[in-house]
């Protein structure tokens, strides 16, 4: 149906045109406007808009051409407006605009799509409107418009209304037909009804009921997957709605997290190096974030599964746990690892036997923290510096340079082998290594032959505050040696001026003996070489027992002594001798000799008197020294001088040792007087005749070694 309207002259030769509407969604217009020029060859201007309820109005303005010889400008125009409608439209109709909603109705909560079409053409922008034409819906928190569909999330009962939409494109000033309404229903809940929750089948017994609509599982399981239904009931008797669609449930394992320590060591020691691994068993390949807590609190988060301190010092102590975490998915907690984290260890060294016996085994052992594990050792042997009155380390060439063994052992030990030793242990990589230990020292009675440690007097006890001196005796100059202590306070340069004084290689204690004087003493050189070790002991009672300061060879005469403090005023010299603990002897003058010394001699001694009981020391003895003459020839290619040499030397030596013999036996002979066979036959004295018997053994030996020097030169002739 066409209408005309009047036209109003405007500024700049526009027009208004007054234009009839036609109903649209909710009592809204849709006008099409056709403005048409009063004068000749003008062309028609057409244009099209939607329209609200405060737009009546269209604008429009052209230029035409002029007739010849007319000017050029604005021209009148007639408007036409048509109102046009899906079924009477005219040609060139507007297409109209399709709108759907999914869920609807839809429930508070929920979330709700709807979508705008507009034929198949992909050049059209949606608008949206609700309830009126001047109510355009924007984007918002809850409201997102992507291309064609808007959504809303967490619906409401604000969002319950009529919603249509309309197309616009820009390829031509043109908008489409609007869509029809569609009624979007926010459903309230009902009261009264009671909700039941079924699993695996519907007619069974419900899992559980519950006054509101939905029911969580808490901590869930795997045994909590399945199929679910629900329905409501209410009412009394029930009356029960159908049951709903069933919901499968799927329930997987939660991974666990297992934390470990690489190397698996909880006590740590400052500045070690610690990694820890957080390993996510039945998470599968896909990456994971890591999370690591200490006592509790997280204090890292990488998407490595390691986590390295280094280096590590008191604070990081604790209890550590870790976990992965992956989006909105986290795997189990691990099971916690204590750390402990300490000073720096100092290993300690022991020795067993501390005293040496040629021939003996010797043991090192070597300790770190016992909690501790994976360490490794090295051996060192002490070479003494005698300028900073310190010990240097070398390492024992024969013990290689580490072991994982805590213990080393010198077989057999010998005087080469007296001295200090240290150890150290290491593990990890880098190697961490403990402190050093104190030095324990290896002693041994006996006189060496490169110094020799002799005492005045010649005892192990001495009473307090008497004169004693030590001193370094060496075969030739003693320069370069110093006397050591071991005492209460350890290792000790042994004569200080605040405890004696030196003249040459010799430390006198000339005055205030006192028991804390009391120690080891050796003495050694700064070639590490040591000498022989005397064990002292100051008592401050009254009695001590003067025992030899050195071995005792097997064979010769021991003599102990019982002596007192004030020796000159005891009328009853009277002593018991006891060995290891054992009462031997009671002797009336105060001495105990045994003539002849035997290994069964040896243990630890002490003598009890009126006026008290002595310390106990220790009585050493060595077996007798059998001496060997080896000769070993040296033969240069083409001459045989060594073998004259050593020829010429053997038949020296078993020339002299015969002379020996044949005198000793000769003293023998006219010591016993001419022989009798008319003889009366004697008890032999044990006292009398131990020189003849000490001179028989050594004839023996004498001519033992003679039978072995003519054995040798037998082999090298």
């Amino acid at each position: 149906m066409q209408q005309k309207c009047d036209i109003r002259k405007n500024q700049g030769e526009a027009f208004n045109c007054c234009l009839p509407h036609r109903p649209g969604p909710n009592g809204s217009l849709f006008v099409l406007c056709s403005c048409i020029s009063t004068q000749p060859h003008s062309p028609e201007v057409e244009r099209s808009w939607p329209w609200g309820l405060r737009s009546r109005r269209c604008r429009g303005s052209a230029n035409t051409q002029a007739e010849p010889g007319q000017p050029v400008g604005k021209q009148s125009y007639a408007a036409a407006a048509s109102r046009t409608s899906p079924s009477n439209s005219p040609k060139g109709a507007l297409p109209k605009a399709t709108l759907t909603a999914e869920p609807n109705p839809v429930f508070p909560g929920e979330t709700v799509t709807l979508t705008c079409s507009v034929g198949s053409d992909s050049s059209w922008s949606y608008q949206w409107y609700k309830d009126r034409n001047d109510n355009v819906v924007s984007q918002s928190v809850r409201h997102t418009i992507t291309g064609d569909t808007l959504t809303i999330s967490r619906a409401g009962m604000s969002d319950q209304g009529q919603y249509w939409c309309e197309g616009n494109t820009v390829s031509r000033p043109t908008s489409s037909l609007p869509s029809d309404p569609v009624t979007l229903t926010v459903k309230v809940e009902s009261y009264g009804w009671e909700f039941y929750w079924y699993r695996h089948r519907p007619d069974s017994t419900p899992v559980t009921s519950t006054s509101g609509y939905s029911y969580t599982l808490s901590r869930v399981s795997v045994s909590d997957g399945g199929q679910y239904w629900c329905r409501a009931g209410r009412g009394d008797p029930v009356y029960y709605t159908l049951y709903s669609d069933p919901v499968q449930i799927n329930i997987t394992e939660r991974p666990v997290a297992v934390l470990t320590l690489q190397p698996n060591w909880t006590q740590i020691f400052i500045r070690e190096t610690v990694t820890m691994r957080c390993d996510i068993q039945g998470g599968g390949d896909t990456e994971w974030q890591y999370e690591w807590y200490k006592n509790g609190h997280s204090v890292y988060s990488i998407t490595k599964s390691e986590y390295i301190i280094s280096p590590v010092y008191m604070s990081i102590s604790g209890s550590y746990t870790c976990k992965g975490v992956k989006g909105s998915k986290f795997s189990k907690t691990s099971d916690a690892v204590q750390l402990t984290v300490s000073d720096q260890p100092k290993a300690v060294l022991s020795i067993s036997p501390q005293w040496l016996n040629p021939g003996d085994s010797v043991t090192l052992s070597c300790e770190v923290d016992k909690t501790s594990t994976g360490w490794r050792f090295s051996w060192y042997r002490t070479v003494p510096n005698l300028k900073e009155q310190s010990y240097s380390f070398q390492r024992l060439p024969e013990a290689g340079k580490v072991t994982t063994e805590d213990s080393y052992t010198l077989i057999p030990a010998g005087p080469n082998h007296t001295g200090g030793y240290v150890c150290r242990a290491g593990r990890g990589d880098p190697v961490y290594d403990t402190l050093y230990s104190e030095p324990p020292f290896l002693w041994s009675g006996d006189l060496q032959p490169s110094v020799s440690l002799r005492i005045s007097p010649n005892a192990t006890q001495h009473f307090t505050s008497k004169s004693l001196s030590l001193s370094c005796e060496e075969k030739g100059n003693s320069t370069g040696w110093r006397l050591m202590s071991y005492r209460e306070r350890g290792v000790r340069s042994g004569c200080v001026s605040n405890w004696g004084s030196i003249t040459g290689s010799t430390c006198t204690i000339s005055y205030y003996t006192y028991t804390g004087d009391s120690g080891v003493f050796w003495c050694e050189s700064g070639s590490g070489e040591y000498s022989n070790a005397v064990n002292i002991t100051v008592n401050d009672g009254d009695v001590i027992l003067e025992s030899p300061a050195h071995p005792v060879t097997e064979g010769d005469s021991l003599t102990l002594s019982c002596t007192f403090r004030y020796q000159e005023t005891n009328l009853n010299p009277k002593a018991d001798f006891h060995k290891d603990g054992v009462l031997i002897k009671n002797e009336t003058t105060g001495e105990m000799t045994i003539p002849t010394v035997s290994m069964s001699d040896e243990g630890l001694y002490k003598c009890k008197s009126g006026q008290g009981e002595s310390p106990e020391s220790w009585v050493t003895v060595r077996g007798m020294n059998i001496f060997m003459i080896t000769i070993s020839p040296v033969v240069a290619p083409g001459s045989s001088t060594s073998v004259l040499v050593g020829v010429v030397v053997g038949l020296v030596v078993a020339g002299v040792l015969l002379v020996i013999l044949l005198v000793l036996l000769w003293r023998y002979q006219n010591s016993k007087g001419p022989l009798s066979p008319r003889a009366p036959t004697r008890t032999p004295n044990r006292t009398k005749d131990l020189p003849r018997a000490r001179l028989l053994i050594l004839g023996i030996h004498i001519s033992s070694m003679m039978l072995l020097v003519l054995l040798l030169l037998d082999q090298v002739m």
